[in-house]
């Protein structure tokens, strides 16, 4: 049972107490003392109870009794002078006075609530919000503990770094604990539209942690996946599983905002909707939704000029209508998308996809160095940003590193499996074998990119030129076949404006290879 007054929290499940959620020292016997007169509020309790529950009916001196007593006024912020909470009540006993019609008292695990900051809204328009719950145990190991409410802590952490996200204090989604928890009312008193919660086994030196991921309206599970990480370095759970964790979630929220938006009429969409609506027409990847979703963030600039991740967005189409050649214009599009991922930056500078497409607009315009401070600024940010890793790996093969751009493609794709830019991530991965002369390894990798969804002519000439330097003319025939049906003008000099491979070698194997094919 967990018991709330003022800023603390007594848990007596797990034997702890908190102050604005962080666990406090405190002796075992001034925590059973505590849990004893709070747990019995409403009346005083004699100095032979307390003996006998405390000391197990053994009889200590008054002195010994009274450094007890003074010890737990002092853990609560209380004081024998003052006596807020704990009161004298001479020749009788003690009594709690934190009375629950006067004081913040919370019986959490019944649900009665009698706190002002829990609200029962739950939006289901505007900024998505998220409480994450202390993880549990699923044995009665309490010595492994502090793992799982370490796991939901440094999560809390990670996430605090999404701008567009709001997250719910430690401080009063911890205040939600057990298997039991009913997911609906945690999303109705903390007014979340998600609620994360999880669980932790341990198996010889490894834990378990099992993470769900939930719709708190109709108690859906969004995701759910288990991770595993090393008991004897906490270190390691924090900085290998953790950040996975939470780079998953951000992609599930995301995913399932842009779904969402997709059942609500175009009038009736918000600046947080119409953004979302947006993302999913810029992730299709071809001229009509580009168009699309650049209108969609211009019209969430229109509600709200303060977006920055609309401007950012909006840039990104930009980027695409000059880097794919959706529309005419090529250097008006470069200037739009550059003065959109200023403007964002302007709005916030903190923000990692503010920061990516300021990354790529230095790519847009030829400057593959420049880009590289912005991306590494990014990754800052949110260490486990696919985009900015894949990115990032792009930029590395044009300017030559090969091994770098390997690694870098092969962790994105780790990071997120079922990306919309696996298409690319999977060509980068072709790229970073081409530019090393891996041929036949290069050929295999843009093969899987060229045939992903999404893909675009500019995919299928890496796929074409490294079938054919493996080689494979029949293959590399496919996709120039592929590249002329789309654009009959299409010729190798368009690929290295988007490309502009910085070895001398590799440009001029490419460029050769493309010219033997026609294009």
């Amino acid at each position: 049972m967990i018991y709330s007054f003022h800023e603390f929290e007594l848990d007596t499940d797990h034997l702890e107490l908190r102050k604005s959620g962080e666990p406090q020292k405190i002796e075992p016997q001034v925590f059973s003392l505590l849990e004893l007169l709070v747990s019995n509020h409403h009346r005083i309790v004699s100095k032979d109870e307390i003996n006998q529950q405390v000391w197990g009916g053994r009889v200590v001196s008054e002195a010994t009794l009274n450094s007890r007593i003074r010890s737990a006024r002092l853990a609560i912020g209380d004081n024998g002078k003052e006596q807020k909470l704990i009161k004298t009540a001479h020749n009788r006993g003690f009594r709690f006075i934190g009375d629950p019609a006067s004081s913040n008292y919370v019986l959490i695990q019944d649900h009665l609530f009698e706190n002002h900051e829990l609200t029962n809204s739950q939006n289901s328009v505007g900024r998505p919000s998220i409480a994450v719950l202390p993880f549990h145990m699923l044995s009665n190991d309490h010595f492994h503990d502090v793992y799982a409410e370490a796991i939901s802590h440094e999560i809390i952490v990670g996430m605090s770094r999404l701008h567009w996200l709001h997250i719910i204090a430690r401080g009063s989604s911890f205040r939600f604990r057990g298997a039991d928890t009913d997911i609906s009312v945690v999303g109705k008193l903390l007014g979340v539209r998600y609620v994360l919660s999880g669980s932790l086994r341990i198996v010889g030196k490894i834990g378990i942690c099992t993470v769900e991921l939930y719709n708190s309206v109709d108690g859906r599970v969004i995701w759910a996946d288990e991770f595993e990480g090393s008991l004897e370095d906490l270190l390691v759970l924090k900085s290998k599983v953790m950040p996975r964790i939470v780079a998953i979630i951000e992609s599930q929220i995301q995913s399932t905002e842009i779904l969402e938006t997709k059942g609500i009429a175009t009038e009736n969409l918000d600046a947080w909707a119409t953004y979302h609506r947006g993302l999913w027409h810029m992730f299709r990847f071809n001229r009509h939704d580009n168009e699309i979703a650049t209108q969609l963030f211009k019209r969430t600039i229109s509600m709200d000029s303060q977006f920055a991740r609309a401007h950012s967005g909006l840039s990104f189409t930009h980027f695409q209508n000059a880097f794919i050649g959706f529309t005419r214009g090529e250097n008006n599009q470069r200037v739009l998308a550059r003065k959109h991922a200023e403007i964002g930056f302007e709005i916030d500078p903190f923000d990692p996809f503010v920061n990516l497409t300021m990354g790529r607009t230095e790519m847009l315009c030829g400057d593959f160095e420049a880009a590289i401070p912005w991306l590494d600024r990014c990754l800052e940010l949110r260490p486990n940003y696919a985009f900015a890793i894949y990115s990032r790996g792009l930029v590395d093969a044009v300017l030559g590193n090969g091994l770098d751009s390997q690694r870098h493609s092969m962790k994105a794709l780790s990071l997120s499996p079922l990306d919309p830019l696996l298409y690319a991530m999977l060509c980068c991965r072709g790229l970073s074998h081409l530019v090393r002369g891996e041929y036949a390894l290069a050929s295999d990798w843009a093969e899987r990119g060229a045939i992903r969804p999404n893909s675009h002519l500019l995919i299928w000439t890496i796929a074409a030129m490294s079938h054919e330097l493996a080689g494979n003319q029949v293959k590399a025939e496919k996709w120039v076949k592929r590249i002329k049906e789309t654009d009959p003008k299409f010729e190798h000099s368009r690929f290295f404006r988007s490309f502009p491979i910085h070895d001398n070698h590799t440009r001029s194997a490419t460029q050769n290879s493309l010219m033997r094919l026609g294009l």
